[in-house]
């Protein structure tokens, strides 16, 4: 048995010499390549030393990485908000899963070549894989080579390092590496990889089902109604959707179902419509409160999701609305703390006109009102996302003094973090709520009068959120990703 003190020596796979590359789907390959390669020499190793219960040192294997160098101050098409970089320099991202997002990169290199007329060289980067990011998803490690060995898992092979974990490139905040490279994509590989298996454990499901437009709900009646919409859709063959993906990665196609069915409800249910190339629909149930808002959102985000909406409910503000309105929102009032240092209050989060009028024209259709009446069901106002599920129950004097002031036309808990990541991390957003108890004028919402609020309101505020997404799959992307979401120094991927 080796012992504790002594420097175990690394132990790597070959490296392969840098590749440049002029043809995007040629420069993916040699990345899977790479990714395959390093993380089959770690798993291969975990598995010979769990087999033989010794080591012969310190396993490591790296990212694959790419890189571009500009030397031009030319002028470049920059309508599209993404696919070129600001100024001559060297930029650099490290990637995992190429298999997963094959696509996106194929996409956003193709941008590259085009815009610049530059190599992308691909190569070996010197950020290690942790060991449970190579072994896929659901893999327990832990503990299973602590007790095979007696020695903690991070000296024979590395583990998530949260130094290099983090939000930077998203917030505006990192500077250039020592080398002077700056960021090519907005999020690094074990960031990603740490998402991609959070999203695993809340949702139950596999990261490679989510579907480019995501609707958020915080009541489970809407993914019921979802579920049963789904299960419609999934067997007309005219409705473009070819599977439902439940907890526990259980499929339905119209053939039949696979899979086993996830023992107990997660903490966050989430049912994926399949559409060809991710043009599907994926809805997650949040639950209640800006904490959980934030979680899921800092994870989908790195799947580069091509829309996220809120369809939830909210307490109305105002005595000319009724019990099942809704709410259009075009401002926020942000109260929920909890992006205050990742994205400070004074930062405005702007309406977004392409989600706007998508959400506005899917409610006309599907209700059958339009034009001036539209405004009978329907007002479009800020919306204040508070912390405090019991705020009535306190002084009102100052909430409802800067309710008024912000000219707020709703309150809920989850709103204005959904939008407010949106703008962080760059993916369209919006918020259509409904109304469901009135607090300030004492229609509280009941047990008898939800029952009935449910079964009439729910089934048509899913319909316009579905019919929203369906607007805004067929817009073209350099509509959708609008330049207002994009900072001064702009990484060049989406």
């Amino acid at each position: 048995m080796n012992g504790f003190h002594e420097k175990l020596p690394l132990i790597s796979p070959p490296e392969p010499e840098p590749r440049d590359f002029t043809d995007a789907a040629e420069a993916v390959a040699m990345i899977r390549a790479l990714y395959d390669q390093s993380t089959g020499f770690l798993r291969d190793n975990f598995l010979q030393v769990m087999e033989g219960g010794t080591y012969s040192g310190h396993y490591r294997a790296y990212y694959p990485q790419i890189s571009i160098v500009t030397r031009s101050f030319a002028k470049i098409d920059t309508r599209l908000s993404f696919g070129h970089v600001a100024e001559p320099g060297l930029y650099t991202t490290t990637i995992t899963r190429p298999d997963l997002f094959e696509g996106y990169l194929t996409q956003q290199l193709g941008l590259l070549l085009e815009n610049h007329g530059v190599p992308i060289r691909v190569s070996v980067s010197d950020t290690p894989i942790p060991l449970h990011f190579a072994m896929g998803e659901n893999a327990r490690i832990e503990g299973s080579i602590e007790d095979r060995l007696n020695r903690p898992l991070r000296d024979v092979f590395d583990v998530p390092d949260l130094e290099i974990t983090n939000d930077l490139i998203a917030n505006g905040t990192d500077k250039p590496a020592p080398d002077g490279s700056r960021a090519l994509a907005p999020f690094t590989a074990q960031r990603i990889d740490y998402s991609l298996a959070r999203l695993t454990h809340y949702t139950a499901t596999s990261p490679a089902h989510f579907q480019n437009h995501v609707l958020f709900t915080n009541y489970q009646f809407y993914m019921d109604e979802f579920l049963a919409y789904a299960r419609e859709a999934i067997n007309d063959p005219d409705s473009g959707y070819t599977a439902l993906v439940e907890g526990g990665n259980v499929v339905t196609t119209p053939e039949g179902t696979t899979g086993t069915p996830h023992g107990k409800l997660p903490q966050m249910p989430t049912y994926h419509l399949i559409g060809p190339d991710n043009t599907g629909i994926t809805m997650v149930n949040i639950g209640v409160g800006p904490s959980n808002a934030k979680t899921i959102t800092d994870h989908v985000a790195v799947l580069r999701p091509h829309a996220w909406l809120m369809l939830g409910h909210c307490a109305g503000l105002r005595n000319s609305q009724n019990l099942g309105d809704y709410v259009l929102a075009h401002a926020y009032v942000r109260e929920d703390h909890v992006l205050d240092d990742d994205l400070p209050v004074w930062v405005p989060v702007p309406a977004l006109a392409e989600i706007q009028i998508a959400l506005e024209q899917a409610v006309a259709d599907v209700t059958g009102y339009s034009g001036y009446e539209l405004k009978t069901i329907m007002r479009t106002g800020t919306v204040a996302t508070i912390d405090n599920r019991n705020w009535e129950l306190r002084d009102q004097s100052g909430p409802v003094q800067r309710l008024s002031q912000s000219r707020a036309i709703a309150l809920d808990m989850e709103s204005a973090t959904i939008a407010a990541n949106g703008f962080r991390f760059r993916v369209p957003y919006g918020t259509l709520l409904c109304v469901s108890d009135k607090p300030l004028h004492g229609e509280l919402k009941l047990p008898g009068m939800a029952t009935d609020f449910y079964t009439r309101q729910v089934a048509q505020h899913l319909q316009i959120g579905i019919k929203a997404m369906q607007s805004l799959r067929d817009m073209p992307l350099e509509r959708l990703h609008s330049r207002k979401l994009r900072s001064f120094d702009e990484t060049a991927f989406l």
